[in-house]
C-alpha cells in the first residue's frame, strides 16, 4: 500500500520524503491556509519534493469552473492531480478533465454508491473518508472493503485512497481492507514508527551494554 502525506507543510513533507516514506501528497484549501502560503507557491515546492501524485483542490462549485481550475492546476506540474468534490457537478468536471488526460481525485466520498459513480466518471482516485464516518457511528473501514470489492468485480482502474485517517490502526486496517493508498497526517505517520516495546527494548539493550562495558572496562 502506498502512503500519501495529508499536509501542505513542506518541511514535514521533506522530512519523510527523504526517508522514502512518501509516495504522494494530498492537500485542500484548509491545509493550504494552515501552511501560510499561496496555493501555487506551496504546490510547486511540494511537487519538487515528491515525484508522486500531489492532489490540489479548488473551491468552484460548477463543473465548467472546476474543470477550468483543474486545467490551471495541472499546468503547474506534471504530477498534479485535480481534487474535486463528490457532487454531480464534480463528476461532470471529472469527465471533462479525464477526456483531456488530467488525473482526478474525487473527495468527500461517504458511500459505495458514490464511489461507483466516481469510477464510472473516470476518476483516477476516490477518497472515502473513514474517520468522519466513525465519528457518527458508522464503520468507515467497511466502506473501504465495499469499494474495493466493487472495483475488483468490474475491473475499475480507479485507486482507493483511504482518507480521514486518525491513527496507525486506521492505516493497518485500510491495508488489510485492500486500499491502494492511505493518506495520513504527519502526526499519524510519526506514530507509526513507535511502539512502547521497541522503546523498552532499546533502553534495556543500552543499559546492558553500559553494564557490560563497566565490567570489562
Amino acid at each position: 500500500m502506498k502512503i500519501f502525506l495529508d499536509t501542505a507543510e513542506a518541511d514535514k513533507i521533506r522530512r519523510f520524503a527523504e526517508m522514502g516514506m512518501v509516495d504522494g501528497v494530498t492537500t485542500n484549501p484548509t491545509l493550504i491556509l494552515k501552511s501560510g502560503r499561496k496555493q501555487k507557491d506551496a504546490i510547486l515546492e511540494i511537487c519538487k519534493l515528491v515525484p508522486g501524485p500531489v492532489s490540489v483542490e479548488g473551491v468552484s462549485e460548477k463543473a465548467k469552473d472546476m474543470a477550468a481550475d483543474g486545467e490551471e492546476f495541472a499546468s503547474w506540474a506534471a504530477n498534479v492531480v485535480v481534487k474535486v468534490p463528490m457532487t454531480e457537478e464534480g463528476l461532470r468536471a471529472v469527465r471533462m478533465l479525464s477526456k483531456k488526460g488530467i488525473k482526478t481525485n474525487v473527495t468527500l466520498v461517504f458511500s459505495a454508491a458514490q464511489a461507483l459513480l466516481a469510477a464510472k466518471a473516470g476518476a483516477t482516485f476516490v477518497s472515502p473518508f473513514l474517520g468522519r464516518l466513525d465519528d457518527v457511528g458508522e464503520e468507515g473501514m467497511e466502506l473501504v472493503r465495499q469499494i474495493v470489492a466493487i472495483y475488483r468485480n468490474y475491473g475499475f482502474k480507479t485507486s482507493v485512497l483511504a482518507a480521514s485517517i486518525r491513527s496507525p490502526l486506521h492505516v493497518v486496517q485500510a491495508a488489510l481492507a485492500g486500499a491502494d493508498i492511505s493518506t495520513v497526517p504527519p502526526d499519524v505517520l510519526e506514530k507509526m514508527f513507535r511502539h512502547g516495546f521497541t522503546d523498552a527494548g532499546i533502553k534495556k539493550f543500552l543499559e546492558d551494554y553500559n553494564s557490560a562495558k563497566k565490567k570489562t572496562g
